[in-house]
């Protein structure tokens, strides 16, 4: 009975002073790695891209200026500043790759909306002071520019409509178009933005997920709520298709859409939405590419990353109803993988991953989505 006025006394004292009851809680939970071994495994990977940096600023540049621009966003956004030497180069090494159309790519290359919007993305992420204002400004013309849409005679009933390829001619696809949607994000454009809209109008088409939405041959056959690369196809597109003549839905895809989905304002309770998500659950994973196994793997990584970071949740519940903190999963998995030198690369050489600065450079950018955090 002698323990009573002391705990009278200690309620009487919080509650005059202010201490909040959750002393008498557990503590707030943490979610994502631990704080140790996330830094560890980011400093890695710095060091690494810093031992491959050319004199120049670039970073693989057999491949083009992609490699150089998503590093060089990895390193802001782990916190090294538009100063630091590492930075500083590999923006100065961009800038050269402006060109007059409003463009940063490679000149004559075949890639350009994919090397701009990337660019685009890791000039705006450095944009202090308005340094780069000129640059962002004209590369954002250029990619809605590249968009299939009313300006290339292209009707909202051609499959081509609203989406983007890897340059102005090529067919659109999923990951570029989802690229040019981060980069509108990026330079402030609205949900409501008209060439959001319209990419929403292909990246709807890319789902499985037969609705009014989405009215091709493909949607009914395999209509899982995955989404697949693109429905204009080509001879190379036959390894993709089901033996019905689907399209298989795959994980680094479903990401992107449903990332896509979020940035263009749909809301959870979308059909479009929530059959994304349902999919996302059933095929959890960290450690492959569902779909493709090992094809792509980083890529998977980062839009993964982007994309539970865009939904603004910390854990997620998988169809066996087991919790898992994302964050947490993937950067141990990335840590798991990481070589003594501090990079990543993919045994598969599909999609070029094979290139360590590649594959490291998309798991810097999706590790900076991972930093541990605390719950409110």
């Amino acid at each position: 009975m002698r323990a009573w006025p002391l705990v009278i006394y200690t309620i009487a004292y919080c509650c005059l002073f202010g201490i909040p009851s959750s002393i008498y809680a557990d503590e707030a939970k943490s979610f994502g790695p631990d704080p140790q071994v996330y830094q560890k495994t980011v400093d890695g990977a710095i060091r690494f891209l810093a031992s491959q940096q050319s004199p120049e600023g670039a970073v693989s540049p057999q491949i083009g200026i992609g490699p150089t621009a998503l590093a060089t966003l990895g390193l802001l956004r782990s916190g090294r500043s538009v100063t630091d030497p590492q930075v500083a180069k590999g923006l100065k090494y961009l800038e050269e790759y402006t060109q007059e159309s409003g463009g940063i790519h490679m000149p004559g290359g075949h890639i350009p909306t994919y090397e701009t919007c990337i660019a685009l993305v890791c000039f705006k992420e450095a944009n202090h002071r308005g340094r780069y204002n000129k640059i962002i400004k004209d590369a954002e013309a250029f990619i809605r520019h590249c968009q299939w849409d009313e300006s290339r005679d292209k009707e909202t009933s051609d499959l081509s409509y609203g989406g983007v390829g890897y340059g102005r001619k090529s067919r659109p696809d999923l990951s570029n178009t989802a690229f040019l949607i981060d980069a509108l994000k990026t330079c402030g454009a609205a949900s409501d933005d008209p060439a959001i809209q319209k990419a929403m109008v292909f990246v709807s088409r890319c789902q499985n997920l037969e609705s009014e939405h989405n009215i091709t041959q493909f949607a009914p056959k395999v209509n899982d709520g995955g989404f697949y690369y693109t429905p204009v196809l080509s001879r190379q597109d036959t390894e993709r298709q089901t033996a019905e003549g689907g399209l298989r839905s795959y994980g680094s895809m479903t990401y992107s859409g449903f990332k896509s989905m979020i940035y263009a304002g749909l809301t959870r309770d979308d059909p479009r939405v929530k059959a994304a998500f349902e999919w996302i659950r059933k095929h959890y994973d960290v450690k492959s590419n569902p779909g493709m196994g090992d094809a792509g793997l980083y890529y998977y990584y980062h839009t993964f990353a982007k994309a539970l970071d865009a939904l603004g949740i910390d854990e997620i519940e998988d169809a066996k109803g087991v919790k898992h903190d994302w964050r947490r999963d993937l950067a141990e998995e990335l840590a798991r993988r990481q070589q003594e030198n501090g990079s990543w690369v993919n045994t598969n050489r599909r999609w070029m991953e094979s290139d360590p600065n590649l594959a490291t450079s998309f798991a810097l950018v999706a590790l900076s989505y991972c930093k541990p955090k605390a719950s409110k």
